[in-house]
């Protein structure tokens, strides 16, 4: 059996873009690892007992991508960043909606760990915040916001978010380290405000 490269992801990609729906279960087995890749990644923000599971992210992730016909997809680093996106989407919506009274209560848990320097989300009340703040991020700078939606969430290396983003990946060093000050500002100290 021939291993599958990023290039043949891409062309399926494209394939299915054009209303191709065998290259969708050409494309289905071929995601799948990665899917769940990202799902673990993003579910290892949560707290260890959360009821949504991996497997379950991916698979909703899935029924709200299979409806994306015709969409333009770049690349295979462009594919696994919107899917990252959709997750985040899904695991705030199901923050929102369990967690809404718990919003505020107590202090946020949250660092910026030494190695990633990334702002974790310890439970339903900090991953919200996480998301204003990102929100928040977006709305002052929209670039920066996306470097950490695919760093970060999505677990693209420097230079797939560079590809994704079409910049280089000395800037998208230079605007990640940024990004995460600016983060780190809003949630802990309470003032995202642009330096």
């Amino acid at each position: 059996m021939k291993t599958s490269t990023p290039h043949d992801i891409t062309l399926l990609l494209a394939a299915w873009s054009e209303g191709d729906s065998s290259a969708l279960e050409k494309l289905t087995p071929l995601v799948h690892a990665e899917l769940r890749r990202i799902a673990r990644r993003q579910m290892g923000h949560e707290r260890p007992n959360h009821t949504l599971q991996a497997t379950a992210l991916v698979n909703e992730a899935y029924l709200r991508l299979i409806g994306q016909e015709g969409f333009a997809w770049q690349s295979r680093a462009h594919f696994f960043a919107v899917c990252a996106q959709v997750m985040r989407h899904i695991l705030i919506d199901y923050a929102r909606s369990h967690d809404r009274d718990k919003r505020g209560a107590g202090a946020l848990h949250v660092s910026l760990g030494q190695a990633a320097a990334a702002v974790e989300a310890t439970n339903a009340a900090d991953l919200v915040a996480l998301d204003d703040a990102l929100r928040a991020l977006e709305a002052v700078d929209p670039q920066k916001g996306r470097i950490v939606e695919l760093r970060y969430f999505a677990g693209l290396t420097i230079e797939e978010t560079a590809e994704v983003l079409k910049i280089s990946p000395t800037t998208v060093r230079r605007e990640w380290r940024r990004a995460k000050a600016w983060l780190y500002r809003a949630i802990v100290e309470g003032d995202g405000h642009e330096s």
